[in-house]
């Protein structure tokens, strides 16, 4: 019965290996032979390099056993030519003069391990299977690389307007360096997509990319999610864990709203940054890392410093350079083009929704449009979104959407017609902070400083 269909799969330890035997003693190659053969491996044989070479063009083997000293070719050789032919196959070297400087050399050219003669028998098909399962551990590996490669959506920047055209040649200008780079904007404006169009183009894209954000951790985690911990150092340690900084290695750590991390932090970040070192939570222990850092923040982090609420050498350190997203209402044209992406083929939407979404000034930026188009998608009938489908706050074509604004004419300021429209969602979700900060399109911590920002006072809108 064929696996899949009912029988059970069989593992590398339990599954025959082909192997390759080349070895000049025709006395000792055979006595290998038959002991592999009995094992239940299929062995094929080789007196030289050269006869080693043929075969391997023509056959795969999953595991080649080279005797190190034979006349012509030797197996350093041998070993050399198949690193050069890009044959996939784990080599162990056999040798009856034990030498470091020659396993050393075997092992840089490639060698999965050395063995010196004599050796029990039971202990070749020992390093044989360690070997053989070396080898599918590494074949899954550049599988399940292309299968990531493959599902993974391509990293698209919807927008022709100035300001994203000057982003997407920052990306391809910025990305391929290896500096740390600060994208600023407001929430919703797509930071992290910015984040992801980095990595793929930087020499780092086939590494690691791992996310954190700093405002959606209690401040106590957030030095244990990124540096890690060790068994016992706090409460609720059960075992030990690495950062994410020791998960990116080699790779990419995008740090959300780094706005947001505890000042008393700040040093070990700019440490690892610095030269890579870093300690978990716990450990005494000093490791070392080699990841780029992409950072975001939706606050000015020049002022936080100025200011003494963000320490300044971290700020010049993270801030090599800015990327500056533009807010929605000032990305002349995008709208249109995100509404025709986000809605899909198989949706149209009528001309006084598209209106009324072009007209509106989107506070929750892309991140709000994208949830006004998955709402409308969900109440709109035969395909079509009609205006009706779209949120009060969206249309405006009712007095009580924000009366607020009627008080201030085209002279005032943006920033009153923004408190107004604050207030008025507070009032229309009676007060309650998480549904109104849902409905502006953003994190309730967002919301917590707009009220303090604009001054509102819980009575103006209990």
């Amino acid at each position: 019965m064929e696996p899949g269909l009912g029988s059970p799969m069989t593992t590398p330890a339990e599954k025959p290996i082909n192997l390759l035997l080349v070895e000049d003693d025709d006395e000792f190659r055979e006595t290998c032979a038959l002991w592999m053969s009995r094992k239940g491996h299929k062995v094929t044989e080789a007196s030289d390099a050269h006869v080693a070479l043929q075969l391997c063009q023509t056959k795969h083997f999953d595991v080649a056993v080279v005797d190190l000293n034979m006349p012509g070719m030797n197996g350093l050789e041998l070993l050399d030519r198949l690193q050069g032919d890009q044959i996939e196959m784990q080599v162990l070297m056999l040798t009856g003069q034990a030498s470091v400087d020659t396993a050393v050399q075997a092992m840089k050219l490639g060698a999965y391990d050395y063995l010196s003669k004599p050796f029990p028998l039971p202990e070749l098909e020992k390093r044989c299977r360690l070997a053989f399962e070396r080898g599918c551990l590494q074949k899954e590996n550049q599988q399940l690389k292309a299968v990531i490669e493959r599902t993974r959506p391509p990293v698209r920047m919807i927008g022709q307007s100035p300001p994203m055209l000057q982003v997407q040649r920052l990306i391809e200008r910025a990305g391929p360096t290896d500096k740390a780079i600060l994208i600023q904007g407001e929430s919703g404006t797509g930071k992290e997509l910015v984040a992801r169009g980095l990595q793929v183009c930087s020499l780092r894209a086939d590494r690691p990319f791992v996310t954190i954000n700093c405002a959606a951790l209690p401040e106590q985690l957030v030095e244990s999610e990124l540096f890690g911990h060790e068994k016992g150092s706090f409460t609720g340690a059960t075992a030990t864990k690495p950062g994410l900084f020791e998960v990116a290695d080699g790779g990419t750590i995008f740090i959300d709203e780094i706005g947001e991390m505890p000042l008393g932090l700040q040093p070990k970040l700019l440490r690892v940054l610095e030269d890579g070192s870093l300690r978990r939570v716990g450990s005494h222990k000093e490791r070392r890392v080699n990841v780029r850092l992409i950072a975001a923040t939706n606050r000015n982090l020049g002022e936080m410093a100025a200011g003494g609420k963000f320490r300044e050498d971290l700020y010049y350190r993270i801030n090599v350079l800015t990327i500056e997203l533009a807010p929605l209402r000032e990305r002349e044209g995008d709208v249109d083009l995100l509404i025709d992406h986000f809605l899909g083929k198989d949706w149209t939407i009528s001309p006084e929704a598209k209106n009324a979404m072009r007209a509106y000034h989107w506070p929750g930026n892309v991140r709000q449009l994208i949830n006004v188009i998955e709402r409308a998608t969900i109440l709109a009938e035969d395909g079509c979104v009609q205006i009706c489908d779209l949120p009060t706050e969206v249309t405006g074509n009712c007095e009580r959407i924000m009366p607020a604004a009627k008080m201030f004419s085209s002279s005032e300021k943006l920033e009153d017609l923004e408190r107004a429209h604050v207030l008025q969602v507070l009032h229309s979700h009676e007060g309650n902070k998480a549904r109104a900060a849902r409905a502006l399109g953003i994190h309730r911590r967002k919301l917590y400083r707009l009220l303090e920002r604009f001054e509102i006072r819980p009575e103006e809108y209990a």
